[in-house]
């Protein structure tokens, strides 16, 4: 029924009469090219939330916002800690911090190798000007990590001369500040923002303080222009974990229980970039970035029986180059990056022995990581309406890893001893755009996406794993799709299909799998109409198919991977549609309708989740010039659901999803 709902509202925008159709689509995006173009001259599907929507939302968060887009489902976990996937079931470990690539303003916030799995937690998402995400492969202009999507966090422009006070209370002892100032100076423009955020949580033993303070500074000199940009997040959660039986999310009282009260997470992440523009004349340009990343974490592995304390951190130096030429109907770009990252591993179990799990240290490494990328991209107009483009990327990652452990076996740990490793990637693209009529678009691209391991992938080991059997992952990715745009509306349908070699994971029986492979197919709809002047409907609808396409014989039997079986957390049906009532200037309201399918919560296929639907409600008022109240109540129908559900252990686990809830604030502009 309520995928029916979701068809017939797509239908009815794709059923608008071809007369109302006007050409271009007037939205600029960056993460396509690192330099402004029209949407609509990708071949890439480009998903973009602006600044209005962000605001309007007011996400606790960052699945709250992205989850609205077409092939988007993060899974919250605790405080700010979240799983992703982007055409993809949702990845967790190596696989889960190395398939997507997080960006601030096209700027990686991790190297590479030391990507994390709850990344997204380091990006300034709520003080973010706009939010870009590209569903597959990245193009040329993107290295190792952007396997089955990017999200690029943009900050604001600084030009705007606008300040903003925002204060949020809600239940659960929710509360929220935000503040924001920008506009021209002597030296040209800049913007400053901080955001505030803390919670006791719904669950017990589960607060949160996460901080976000983000700079920015832009100015010209002749025909240079530059911007010097810099962020601080700090985070310290205390953890509520899993709650285990069968439907355990449906009984409140035992879904607020936090089985390792223990658990924590203390984070801190500072970046700088300075980016550069320079017009040379006659239709050639350069772009540039220089920047610096540093971040630290301790973490209790509070999820394996060891409880063990993790420490881990990098710093980076890095640089991006790119030289743009337009030369009468074609388009070259070609560029330089290059990064060198210095990290580190602590690992230390104060328990006494549980089992394998052995007491004292675990690992302790350090691992200087080069790398060095050269990409080159050209787009030729073949026609008025016909435009091909072609790009590559060649990516060359090396690992010094330095082991301060005893070398060798302890218990279920192998350290292996000092040692280099290289790896070198190839990442070609091709695609296509095709004007066919006035306001349709035909588009098309084939894309490989490519990630070296990462370095807890090769390092951090278990007796009998050999590290020379471990290869970077590919994903060879085919799409092809329809664009629309009207004077009240947008659509684009896109299909898509991967595959996906030398996938790593770990298995039921604790061991880690180096040669997987999978396959995914899926079509995703994203649409919006103006259905009056007062009323918008907008939303995105994704059906997939994420399977195995490989064998492995476990001896876990309700764990064996066969080919063609389904990947566990990948439902077929994603949905969300929303409303917006917009009567006057002063007042709007909107209804969202979140629709997750059913799942397989393990790999045999045993295991199901049934979905769920959440209903969402917002409004927000201006009541005097300036100042504006707003409120929501999220999960309005009290549904009792799980934001991730997973079978380990011969038992379901759950992150339980919180019941209905409301919160209120105030929005003061300057």
């Amino acid at each position: 029924m309520a995928m029916m709902m979701l068809a017939q509202a797509a239908a009815a925008i794709l059923s608008v009469s071809a007369a109302e159709a006007q050409a271009g689509d007037d939205v600029i995006i960056v993460t396509a090219s690192r330099s402004g173009e029209l949407r609509s001259a990708s071949p890439a599907p480009v998903a973009v939330m602006e600044a209005g929507e962000i605001e309007r939302l007011g996400a606790q968060h960052v699945s709250e916002a992205l989850n609205r887009l077409p092939g988007v489902m993060i899974h919250r976990g605790n405080g700010a800690e979240h799983l992703t996937a982007i055409r993809s079931p949702v990845l967790t470990g190596g696989a889960g911090a190395g398939s997507f690539l997080y960006l601030e303003d096209g700027v990686p916030l991790r190297a590479a190798g030391f990507a994390n799995v709850n990344g997204l937690f380091e990006a300034a998402d709520d003080l973010a000007g706009r939010i870009e995400v590209i569903r597959g492969p990245g193009p040329a202009q993107y290295g190792s990590n952007a396997l089955h999507g990017l999200v690029n966090v943009i900050s604001p422009d600084p030009r705007r001369n606008a300040r903003l006070a925002e204060a949020e209370i809600g239940e659960y002892g929710r509360a929220r500040i935000r503040l924001q100032a920008s506009g021209p100076n002597e030296i040209g423009a800049g913007a400053i923002g901080l955001s505030v955020r803390t919670e006791q949580g719904w669950r017990d033993d589960a607060g949160l303080m996460r901080a976000a303070l983000q700079g920015r500074l832009d100015g010209e000199a002749g025909m240079s222009a530059w911007s010097l940009r810099a962020a601080l997040i700090h985070l310290d959660q205390d953890t509520a974990t899993f709650v285990q039986g069968e439907g355990a999310f449906r009984d409140r009282s035992l879904a607020r229980r936090n089985p390792n009260p223990e658990a924590f997470r203390r984070a801190t992440a500072a970046r700088v970039a300075l980016h550069g523009e320079h017009e040379f004349g006659a239709g050639v340009s350069g772009q540039g970035v220089i920047y610096a990343r540093a971040n630290t974490m301790n973490f209790l592995l509070h999820f394996l029986p060891s409880r063990a304390l993790e420490r881990t951190g990098h710093q980076s130096l890095g640089a991006q180059t790119q030289i743009t030429a337009d030369i009468g109907a074609t388009r070259l770009s070609a560029g330089i990056d290059a990064e060198a990252t210095r990290g580190f591993l602590y690992e230390f179990q104060s328990r006494p022995p549980q089992g394998p799990f052995v007491q004292g240290l675990h690992y302790d490494y350090t691992v200087d990581a080069l790398v060095l990328a050269g990409f080159a991209r050209v787009r030729h107009a073949l026609t008025d309406t016909l435009r091909v483009e072609a790009g590559a990327r060649l990516e060359t990652t090396r690992y010094d890893y330095v082991n301060d452990a005893p070398d060798g076996v302890t218990g279920r740990y192998f350290r292996p001893s000092d040692r280099s490793d290289s790896y070198t990637t190839f990442a070609p693209s091709a695609g296509l755009v095709w004007e066919t009529a006035e306001g349709w678009q035909v588009f098309a691209r084939a894309a490989r996406g490519v990630r070296a391991p990462q370095t807890d992938e090769l390092y951090r080991l278990q007796p009998g794993q050999e590290i020379d059997t471990i290869r970077p992952e590919t994903l060879d990715s085919l799409e092809a799709g329809v664009r629309r745009t009207w004077s009240r509306g947008r659509v684009e349908l896109t299909g898509f299909t991967m595959d996906k070699r030398n996938v790593f994971f770990r298995d039921a029986d604790g061991f880690n799998v180096t040669d997987g492979a999978t396959r995914h197919q899926g079509v995703e709809l994203d649409a919006g109409l103006e259905l009056t002047d007062q009323l918008t409907l907008s939303g995105a609808v994704t059906w997939a198919r994420h399977t195995y396409a490989f064998d492995r014989p476990l001896t876990n039997l309700s764990e064996v991977i066969a080919d063609g079986a389904r990947v566990d957390t990948a439902p077929d049906w994603l949905g969300n549609l929303r409303l917006l009532w917009a009567p006057s200037t002063g007042f709007e309201a909107e209804a969202e309708w979140v629709h997750v399918g059913a799942y397989f919560a393990d790999a045999g296929n045993t295991a199901r989740y049934g979905g769920h639907d959440l209903l969402h409600l917002r409004a927000r008022w201006q009541v005097r010039d300036g100042v504006e109240l707003f409120t929501a109540l999220r999960n309005a129908l009290d549904t009792r659901y799980a934001e991730r559900a997973d079978f380990a252990f011969g038992d379901f686990r759950y992150f339980p999803g919180e019941p209905r809830q409301i919160s209120v604030g105030v929005r003061v502009r300057g």
